[in-house]
């Protein structure tokens, strides 16, 4: 069961000039499943609706709508108690990516010369590492890495992470499930991004993670802002 799923449009929805999207689901059935494909559809709808022109706002109330959502869904069916998902959403306006983010999907942007994760992973791991409790090697490996702290459906509110980056010339970006970042070192996914068109990318990416186990589900969108 596919419990990741993608929305990726480079024309406008609503009053965004684009919109890229990942989610991964968590939940027991056919809950992750569709928490993941509800939550995306719900911030989608919504950002059409908006008659904002921050795209901050938008895509806050996009998640904010989501997150409402999918927590109802939850209370209606006991099957589906306890289902939520990450989310991490990106736009590009003005020479500018803007990025939210809840839980551990991610997105990187890659230069010339090196891959930067821009997102921080609400995750049990990654908090002891920001403590020191880790180091980034051990959390790679670590039992407890799955383990997300903050998602979107699981409570009243929902917090939300964002980031703003000035895109240059060179500069391309990746959203991502753990799918992919749990499978395939960050050195290779950098030297594949510096491959042929992004679509190929992308389907080498997925490639490289089932060769290396394929152990959970992989969703990843590729972009190249001024290809």
């Amino acid at each position: 069961m596919n419990q990741d799923f993608l929305f990726a449009s480079a024309e406008a929805v609503g009053n965004l000039p684009n919109l890229f999207v990942v989610a991964d689901g968590m939940g027991g059935h056919a809950a992750g499943d569709f928490a993941s494909r509800y939550g995306v559809s719900v911030l989608v709808e919504t950002i059409k609706k908006d008659s904002n022109f921050n795209p901050v706002k938008i895509i806050r109330q996009g998640i904010e709508a989501a997150n409402r959502e999918v927590l109802e869904q939850a209370r209606k069916d006991s099957s589906m108690a306890g289902m939520g998902t990450t989310m991490v959403v990106a736009t590009i306006v003005g020479g500018y990516v803007y990025v939210a983010n809840v839980g551990d999907s991610r997105l990187y942007l890659a230069d010339s010369d090196n891959m930067t994760q821009i997102t921080q992973d609400h995750s049990l791991v990654a908090e002891m590492i920001r403590l020191g409790e880790l180091t980034p090697e051990e959390g790679a490996h670590h039992p407890d890495r799955n383990i997300i702290t903050r998602a979107v459906g699981t409570a009243e509110e929902v917090r939300i992470d964002f980031f703003d980056y000035k895109l240059e010339q060179d500069d391309r970006i990746i959203l991502c499930s753990d799918g992919l970042y749990n499978m395939v070192e960050n050195e290779e996914i950098f030297r594949i991004l510096r491959g042929s068109d992004p679509e190929d990318k992308a389907q080498i990416l997925i490639r490289r993670a089932n060769e290396n186990g394929g152990r959970d589900n992989i969703g990843v969108i590729v972009i190249e802002p001024f290809s």
